[in-house]
């Protein structure tokens, strides 16, 4: 059976979402800030492969980042149309749940996790 929501509570997981997103990305850049402090101390070919590795991981990262905001912000313009189209039921009618956004989200939040383990990792080693 499949579960249905209230606007309002679509909306809320939206900002979450987005609210996370951004931070993700904020990560991102000290991420990326602290490659590049490794990086100017050393200049050894192994470091350059890792580095070279972790700069494209975090790119990949940032892109799914935006792929995310991208799909997010089109199923509140979605729901935004619904209510533009039928103001007088959006207390009342219920759409359907978001599961695809909650499992990109799920699924990110994990390998972005892990990444930063193996950042870290790295960094501990090289610093």
């Amino acid at each position: 059976m499949e579960t249905k929501k209230t606007i309002y509570q679509l909306h809320e997981e939206h900002k979450t979402w987005l609210n996370k997103l951004l931070f993700y990305k904020d990560e991102i850049k000290i991420m990326n800030n602290r490659i590049e402090e490794i990086s100017q101390k050393n200049t050894s070919g192994e470091l350059r492969a890792l580095v070279d590795h972790f700069h494209n991981q975090l790119l990949i990262q940032k892109e799914q980042i935006d792929i995310l905001n991208h799909d997010i912000k089109s199923h509140e313009s979605f729901l935004e149309t619904s209510v533009l189209k039928n103001p007088n039921a959006v207390d009342h009618e219920k759409f359907s749940d978001h599961k695809k956004h909650r499992e990109n989200i799920t699924v990110f939040e994990k390998l972005f996790k892990d990444l930063r383990e193996e950042l870290i990792d790295f960094l501990s080693k090289w610093m």
